[in-house]
Protein backbone atom coordinates (compact mmCIF):
# COMPACT_ATOMS: atom_id res chain seq x y z
CA UNK A 1 0.00 0.00 0.00
CA UNK A 2 1.07 3.52 -0.77
CA UNK A 3 2.10 5.41 2.37
CA UNK A 4 -0.02 8.42 2.26
CA UNK A 5 1.76 10.06 5.76
CA UNK A 6 4.95 10.72 3.49
CA UNK A 7 2.51 13.75 3.03
CA UNK A 8 -0.50 15.30 4.79
CA UNK A 9 -3.21 12.36 4.23
CA UNK A 10 -6.71 13.33 3.47
CA UNK A 11 -9.00 12.30 6.48
CA UNK A 12 -12.90 12.27 6.79
CA UNK A 13 -14.23 12.19 10.81
CA UNK A 14 -17.91 11.14 10.94
CA UNK A 15 -19.73 12.15 14.19
CA UNK A 16 -19.03 15.74 14.95
CA UNK A 17 -20.31 15.46 19.00
CA UNK A 18 -18.13 16.95 20.98
CA UNK A 19 -15.30 14.31 20.73
CA UNK A 20 -15.94 13.85 16.84
CA UNK A 21 -15.22 17.95 16.65
CA UNK A 22 -11.99 17.93 18.56
CA UNK A 23 -10.86 15.16 16.15
CA UNK A 24 -11.76 16.80 12.76
CA UNK A 25 -10.14 20.01 14.53
CA UNK A 26 -6.74 17.73 15.25
CA UNK A 27 -6.48 17.09 12.18
CA UNK A 28 -7.26 20.33 10.47
CA UNK A 29 -4.42 21.79 13.11
CA UNK A 30 -1.98 19.46 12.03
CA UNK A 31 -3.00 20.37 8.29
CA UNK A 32 -4.68 17.42 6.97
CA UNK A 33 -7.26 17.84 4.00
CA UNK A 34 -10.37 16.70 6.16
CA UNK A 35 -13.69 16.56 5.11
CA UNK A 36 -16.67 16.08 7.62
CA UNK A 37 -20.22 14.62 7.66
CA UNK A 38 -22.62 14.42 10.60
CA UNK A 39 -26.79 14.10 10.65
CA UNK A 40 -26.86 17.82 12.02
CA UNK A 41 -24.88 19.67 9.16
CA UNK A 42 -24.95 23.00 11.80
CA UNK A 43 -22.16 21.29 13.92
CA UNK A 44 -19.65 21.29 10.97
CA UNK A 45 -20.12 24.66 10.53
CA UNK A 46 -17.47 26.16 13.04
CA UNK A 47 -14.95 23.38 11.44
CA UNK A 48 -15.96 24.68 8.13
CA UNK A 49 -15.31 27.98 8.69
CA UNK A 50 -11.08 26.02 9.71
CA UNK A 51 -10.94 25.08 6.37
CA UNK A 52 -13.22 21.63 6.64
CA UNK A 53 -15.45 20.10 3.77
CA UNK A 54 -18.93 19.55 4.57
CA UNK A 55 -19.68 16.50 2.56
CA UNK A 56 -23.29 16.14 1.49
CA UNK A 57 -23.97 12.49 2.64
CA UNK A 58 -22.24 9.48 4.00
CA UNK A 59 -20.97 8.19 0.64
CA UNK A 60 -19.84 11.57 -0.59
CA UNK A 61 -17.28 11.86 2.86
CA UNK A 62 -16.21 8.15 2.95
CA UNK A 63 -15.22 8.69 -1.24
CA UNK A 64 -13.19 12.05 -0.31
CA UNK A 65 -10.54 10.38 2.24
CA UNK A 66 -8.00 7.20 1.97
CA UNK A 67 -8.77 7.12 6.03
CA UNK A 68 -11.84 7.23 7.48
CA UNK A 69 -12.47 8.06 11.22
CA UNK A 70 -15.40 7.48 12.95
CA UNK A 71 -16.45 8.49 16.44
CA UNK A 72 -20.07 8.69 16.85
CA UNK A 73 -22.84 7.46 19.82
CA UNK A 74 -22.31 3.82 19.78
CA UNK A 75 -22.06 0.76 17.48
CA UNK A 76 -25.58 0.61 16.30
CA UNK A 77 -24.96 4.07 15.00
CA UNK A 78 -21.91 2.57 13.27
CA UNK A 79 -23.24 0.12 11.47
CA UNK A 80 -26.53 2.66 10.68
CA UNK A 81 -24.15 4.76 8.91
CA UNK A 82 -21.78 2.34 7.40
CA UNK A 83 -23.56 -0.65 6.49
CA UNK A 84 -25.19 1.09 3.68
CA UNK A 85 -22.44 2.26 1.67
CA UNK A 86 -20.63 -0.97 1.29
CA UNK A 87 -18.39 -1.31 -1.65
CA UNK A 88 -18.04 2.75 -1.30
CA UNK A 89 -15.23 1.32 1.48
CA UNK A 90 -13.44 -0.89 -0.68
CA UNK A 91 -9.52 0.16 -0.35
CA UNK A 92 -10.21 2.36 2.43
CA UNK A 93 -8.94 2.50 6.05
CA UNK A 94 -11.46 2.71 8.56
CA UNK A 95 -10.65 3.79 12.00
CA UNK A 96 -13.18 3.16 14.49
CA UNK A 97 -13.35 5.29 17.45
CA UNK A 98 -16.96 4.77 19.31
CA UNK A 99 -17.02 2.96 22.50
CA UNK A 100 -18.42 -0.86 22.92
CA UNK A 101 -17.48 -3.95 23.25
CA UNK A 102 -14.47 -6.22 22.32
CA UNK A 103 -16.81 -8.78 20.40
CA UNK A 104 -18.35 -5.82 18.46
CA UNK A 105 -15.27 -4.41 17.37
CA UNK A 106 -14.66 -8.09 16.01
CA UNK A 107 -17.81 -8.25 14.46
CA UNK A 108 -17.68 -4.76 12.77
CA UNK A 109 -13.91 -5.90 11.64
CA UNK A 110 -15.40 -8.95 10.02
CA UNK A 111 -17.85 -6.93 8.67
CA UNK A 112 -15.35 -4.23 7.08
CA UNK A 113 -13.05 -6.65 5.49
CA UNK A 114 -15.80 -8.15 3.61
CA UNK A 115 -16.19 -4.56 2.17
CA UNK A 116 -12.59 -5.07 0.92
CA UNK A 117 -12.07 -2.48 4.04
CA UNK A 118 -8.89 -2.55 6.77
CA UNK A 119 -10.43 -1.93 9.66
CA UNK A 120 -8.63 -0.12 13.06
CA UNK A 121 -10.71 -0.46 16.27
CA UNK A 122 -9.27 2.58 18.88
CA UNK A 123 -10.34 3.76 22.50
CA UNK A 124 -9.95 7.44 23.19
CA UNK A 125 -8.88 7.90 26.93
CA UNK A 126 -8.95 11.24 27.10
CA UNK A 127 -11.69 14.43 27.11
CA UNK A 128 -12.46 16.62 24.14
CA UNK A 129 -9.86 19.41 24.84
CA UNK A 130 -7.19 17.13 25.46
CA UNK A 131 -7.08 16.00 22.24
CA UNK A 132 -4.52 16.91 20.06
CA UNK A 133 -1.74 17.35 23.21
CA UNK A 134 0.43 14.89 25.30
CA UNK A 135 -2.22 14.33 27.51
CA UNK A 136 -4.68 12.46 25.00
CA UNK A 137 -4.03 8.63 24.90
CA UNK A 138 -5.69 6.80 22.04
CA UNK A 139 -4.94 3.32 21.76
CA UNK A 140 -5.11 1.47 18.60
CA UNK A 141 -6.02 -2.88 17.57
CA UNK A 142 -6.27 -4.39 14.50
CA UNK A 143 -3.66 -4.94 11.35
CA UNK A 144 -0.37 -3.52 11.97
CA UNK A 145 -0.01 -2.38 8.54
CA UNK A 146 -2.70 -0.21 8.66
CA UNK A 147 -1.23 1.25 11.87
CA UNK A 148 1.70 1.98 10.43
CA UNK A 149 0.85 3.23 7.34
CA UNK A 150 -1.73 6.00 8.86
CA UNK A 151 0.44 6.55 12.25
CA UNK A 152 1.92 9.65 11.20
CA UNK A 153 -2.04 11.21 10.99
CA UNK A 154 -3.29 9.15 13.54
CA UNK A 155 -0.23 11.00 16.16
CA UNK A 156 -2.35 14.32 15.64
CA UNK A 157 -4.99 13.32 17.86
CA UNK A 158 -2.76 12.62 20.94
CA UNK A 159 1.31 12.54 21.12
CA UNK A 160 -0.05 9.40 23.49
CA UNK A 161 -0.81 6.85 21.00
CA UNK A 162 -0.44 3.21 21.35
CA UNK A 163 -0.96 -0.16 19.05
CA UNK A 164 -1.97 -3.18 20.97
CA UNK A 165 -2.16 -5.75 18.98
CA UNK A 166 -3.51 -7.23 16.00
CA UNK A 167 -6.53 -8.55 17.98
CA UNK A 168 -9.26 -6.02 17.57
CA UNK A 169 -11.10 -6.22 20.69
CA UNK A 170 -8.28 -5.08 22.11
CA UNK A 171 -8.99 -1.69 22.73
CA UNK A 172 -12.09 -2.16 23.70
CA UNK A 173 -10.85 -4.17 26.92
CA UNK A 174 -8.07 -1.82 27.73
CA UNK A 175 -11.15 1.01 27.53
CA UNK A 176 -13.00 -0.93 30.14
CA UNK A 177 -10.00 -2.27 32.46
CA UNK A 178 -8.90 1.35 32.62
CA UNK A 179 -12.53 2.84 33.57
CA UNK A 180 -12.82 0.19 36.11
CA UNK A 181 -9.58 1.31 37.62
CA UNK A 182 -10.98 4.71 37.56
CA UNK A 183 -13.91 3.99 39.60
CA UNK A 184 -12.94 1.81 41.94
CA UNK A 185 -10.16 4.77 42.79
CA UNK A 186 -13.42 7.50 42.92
CA UNK A 187 -15.57 5.35 44.65
CA UNK A 188 -12.97 4.38 47.22
CA UNK A 189 -12.11 8.05 47.50
CA UNK A 190 -16.41 8.74 47.86
CA UNK A 191 -16.15 6.36 50.60
CA UNK A 192 -13.45 7.74 52.89
CA UNK A 193 -14.88 11.09 52.23
CA UNK A 194 -17.67 9.81 53.77
CA UNK A 195 -16.61 8.94 56.58
CA UNK A 196 -14.45 11.89 57.45
CA UNK A 197 -17.36 14.05 56.59
CA UNK A 198 -19.42 12.34 59.49
CA UNK A 199 -16.44 13.91 61.44
CA UNK A 200 -16.97 17.02 60.10
CA UNK A 201 -14.05 16.46 57.98
CA UNK A 202 -14.39 18.48 54.24
CA UNK A 203 -13.76 16.38 51.37
CA UNK A 204 -11.10 19.42 50.63
CA UNK A 205 -9.01 18.58 53.47
CA UNK A 206 -8.88 14.70 52.90
CA UNK A 207 -8.03 15.10 49.06
CA UNK A 208 -4.27 15.39 49.63
CA UNK A 209 -3.57 12.95 51.61
CA UNK A 210 -6.23 10.27 49.37
CA UNK A 211 -3.77 11.76 46.38
CA UNK A 212 -0.64 10.54 48.76
CA UNK A 213 -2.33 7.28 49.06
CA UNK A 214 -3.61 6.54 45.35
CA UNK A 215 0.23 7.36 44.35
CA UNK A 216 1.10 4.84 46.93
CA UNK A 217 -0.70 2.60 45.62
CA UNK A 218 0.20 3.04 41.78
CA UNK A 219 3.85 2.52 42.96
CA UNK A 220 2.73 -1.28 44.06
CA UNK A 221 1.33 -1.77 40.59
CA UNK A 222 4.63 -3.11 39.41
CA UNK A 223 5.51 -5.56 41.43
CA UNK A 224 1.58 -7.35 41.91
CA UNK A 225 1.97 -7.69 37.99
CA UNK A 226 5.10 -9.51 37.62
CA UNK A 227 3.21 -11.64 41.01
CA UNK A 228 0.69 -11.84 38.71
CA UNK A 229 2.18 -12.92 35.55
CA UNK A 230 4.31 -15.45 37.69
CA UNK A 231 1.44 -16.85 39.37
CA UNK A 232 3.14 -16.81 42.68
CA UNK A 233 2.05 -14.72 45.48
CA UNK A 234 4.97 -13.95 48.25
CA UNK A 235 4.36 -11.70 50.90
CA UNK A 236 6.75 -8.84 51.04
CA UNK A 237 5.02 -6.16 52.92
CA UNK A 238 1.38 -7.62 54.12
CA UNK A 239 -0.62 -10.71 53.90
CA UNK A 240 -4.48 -10.72 52.91
CA UNK A 241 -5.02 -12.03 56.45
CA UNK A 242 -3.78 -8.58 57.50
CA UNK A 243 -5.71 -7.15 54.84
CA UNK A 244 -8.65 -8.66 55.83
CA UNK A 245 -8.55 -7.07 59.53
CA UNK A 246 -8.51 -3.50 58.37
CA UNK A 247 -11.48 -4.27 55.80
CA UNK A 248 -13.25 -4.93 59.25
CA UNK A 249 -12.12 -2.11 60.89
CA UNK A 250 -13.63 0.04 57.78
CA UNK A 251 -16.79 -1.38 57.95
CA UNK A 252 -17.38 -0.96 61.16
CA UNK A 253 -16.29 2.36 61.38
CA UNK A 254 -19.00 2.70 58.54
CA UNK A 255 -21.98 1.09 60.11
CA UNK A 256 -20.91 2.91 63.64
CA UNK A 257 -20.92 6.55 61.85
CA UNK A 258 -23.93 5.65 59.54
CA UNK A 259 -21.92 5.41 56.91
CA UNK A 260 -23.35 2.70 53.41
CA UNK A 261 -21.01 0.12 54.20
CA UNK A 262 -21.91 -1.86 51.21
CA UNK A 263 -18.56 -0.90 49.18
CA UNK A 264 -16.30 -2.12 52.26
CA UNK A 265 -18.48 -5.32 52.70
CA UNK A 266 -17.94 -6.48 49.24
CA UNK A 267 -14.17 -6.26 49.36
CA UNK A 268 -14.46 -8.37 52.62
CA UNK A 269 -16.71 -11.17 50.77
CA UNK A 270 -13.65 -11.32 47.85
CA UNK A 271 -11.08 -11.39 50.37
CA UNK A 272 -13.16 -14.19 52.79
CA UNK A 273 -13.23 -16.72 49.05
CA UNK A 274 -9.31 -15.95 49.01
CA UNK A 275 -8.73 -17.01 52.56
CA UNK A 276 -10.89 -19.54 52.30
CA UNK A 277 -8.91 -20.85 49.13
CA UNK A 278 -5.68 -20.94 50.81
CA UNK A 279 -4.31 -17.31 50.33
CA UNK A 280 -4.32 -15.68 53.47
CA UNK A 281 -0.84 -15.54 53.69
CA UNK A 282 -0.27 -14.33 50.45
CA UNK A 283 0.33 -11.04 49.10
CA UNK A 284 -2.90 -8.82 47.84
CA UNK A 285 -2.35 -9.59 44.29
CA UNK A 286 -3.44 -13.60 45.11
CA UNK A 287 -6.69 -11.90 44.80
CA UNK A 288 -6.27 -11.51 41.04
CA UNK A 289 -7.88 -15.06 41.75
CA UNK A 290 -11.11 -14.12 42.66
CA UNK A 291 -11.40 -11.46 39.81
CA UNK A 292 -10.63 -14.40 37.39
CA UNK A 293 -13.69 -16.15 38.18
CA UNK A 294 -17.61 -15.84 36.77
CA UNK A 295 -19.42 -13.55 39.57
CA UNK A 296 -20.63 -15.84 41.80
CA UNK A 297 -18.00 -18.20 41.49
CA UNK A 298 -17.04 -20.57 44.30
CA UNK A 299 -13.56 -20.56 46.03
Amino acid sequence: MQNHDAYHTPVTVIGLGLMGQALAGAFLRAGHPTTVWNRTAAKAEQLVAQGARFAGSPDEAVTASPLVVVCVTDYDAVHKLLHPLGATLDGRVVVNLTSGTSAQARETAEWAAQQGSTYLDGAILAIPPAIGTADAVILYSGPRSAFDLHESALRSLGADTTYLGDDHGLSSLHDVAVLGLMWSVLNGFLQGAALLGAAGVDAATFAPLAQKGIGTVADWLAGDAQQIDDGAYPALDSTIDTHLGAMEHLIHESEFLGVNAELPTFFKALTDRAVAAGHGGNSYAAMIEQFRKPSGGDA
